[in-house]
């Protein structure tokens, strides 16, 4: 049964977090993870707090003189509080940056205000059609002429951020002509149909749900680009960029916590302070190369570079959280003694799941040599 999540009051620290969001995320971690709090309130302490102003130009409400390397962060430091919300916000984040890079300058004005205020949810699924472009995974939406129009027909199987409340879904879709577009579709467009949340072990308030369309209409005032070839890849920096600091949230935090059990006697005294060392200052190189390379525009050039570092950042996780528990020893086993671990094991679970997963990255970098 879900749990109504109080409201963390708005503020700005030194940080890309605020105080009062982070108490809040410390209170309501765990059961946003477990389904027990209602998915419904999570997205609006992140807007409250102002996570998405970070890399949004100011006449959007952003802050000003920031990029995307502080949206990158910004989603790391709440990785390290909860994955799940991490996840809403990539969804959240990504969609703005779709639409921020969007021509469709209409769209732009009709959405970028309500997703800003948090009055609709941004959701990403294009997932698809990043792997499509790597030659991954086929199309899953097709559009059909009707009119000036299209009708589209297919399915989103996995998409996170789909509020109930109202959100509003990027997705790829191969055109009469053959050519890929890319659209954005509100929750009410006729056709449309969001299942239930999907039954995941972990990360369950983070409104995760799959989208069919039948007959769906869609004309050119909901199209984010005409040509997915041209558009996305300029944007897959961000995709992927903001994606990755799920896991680098996560390395941050159980490398913390690692320190900690360490420190109360858990472990044989410094036998775990080189690993730690080491790892902690791996996760800080790569998380920095990561930020850096996305900022200058180098990774947008060299998409393999930046497949790499989301595998070597998963790696840098999982090797995060075994260090947690050999710190913790059998404390971390027991219910309570070493708060969270659990649910980080279960965040753990999803890091070389989430798309394009890393099975799926590691096979297209050995097709093609280290080259895309």
């Amino acid at each position: 049964m879900t749990q109504a999540c109080a409201a963390a009051p708005a503020g700005r620290t030194s940080g890309h977090l605020t105080p009062q969001l982070v108490e809040w995320l410390d209170a309501h971690a765990d059961a946003i993870d477990t389904g027990e709090c209602d998915p419904g309130a999570v997205l609006p302490p992140l807007v409250e707090a102002g996570v998405f102003r970070w890399g949004v130009p100011a006449q959007w409400d952003g802050h000003d003189g920031t990029d995307i390397g502080d949206a990158i962060e910004a989603v790391a430091e709440l990785g390290y509080y909860s994955m799940a919300c991490a996840f809403v916000a990539w969804g959240h984040r990504v969609f703005i940056e779709y639409v921020l890079h969007s021509p469709n300058r209409e769209l732009a004005q009709r959405w970028l205000p309500a997703l800003m205020a948090g009055r609709v949810a941004g959701a990403s699924a294009l997932s698809n059609a990043m792997k499509f472009l790597g030659g991954i995974e086929s199309l899953q939406i097709t559009a059909t002429q009707d009119g000036a129009g299209w009708r589209l027909d297919g399915a989103m199987p996995w998409v996170t951020n789909l509020r109930p409340q109202g959100f509003v879904v990027a997705a790829a879709v191969r055109a009469p002509d053959g050519r890929v577009a890319v659209v954005a579709l509100p929750h009410d467009v006729p056709g449309l149909e969001r299942s239930a949340d999907l039954p995941l072990i972990g990360l369950q308030s983070s409104n995760t749900a799959a989208i069919s369309l039948t007959a769906t209409p869609a004309g050119a005032d909901c199209l984010l680009h005409e040509d997915a070839r041209a558009y996305l890849p300029g944007l897959r920096p961000s995709f992927v960029g903001i994606q990755c600091s799920l896991a680098i949230g996560l390395a941050r935090r159980s490398l913390d916590e690692a320190r900690r059990a360490a420190g109360r006697g858990n472990a044989p005294k410094g036998i775990l302070a080189a690993p730690l060392e080491d790892l902690s200052a791996r996760t800080a190189a790569l998380a920095d190369e990561l930020v850096q390379g996305v900022r200058s525009g180098r990774l947008r050039q060299t998409p393999a570079a930046l497949f790499k570092l989301r595998i070597e950042l998963a790696d840098a996780a999982a090797q995060a959280v075994q260090l947690e528990l050999q710190a913790a020893g059998g404390a971390a086993y027991l219910r309570g003694r070493q708060p969270g671990f659990a649910r980080r094991l279960r965040e753990l679970a999803f890091v070389p799941i989430v798309t394009p997963s890393l099975v799926q990255l590691r096979a297209e970098l050995a097709r093609h040599e280290g080259t895309f």
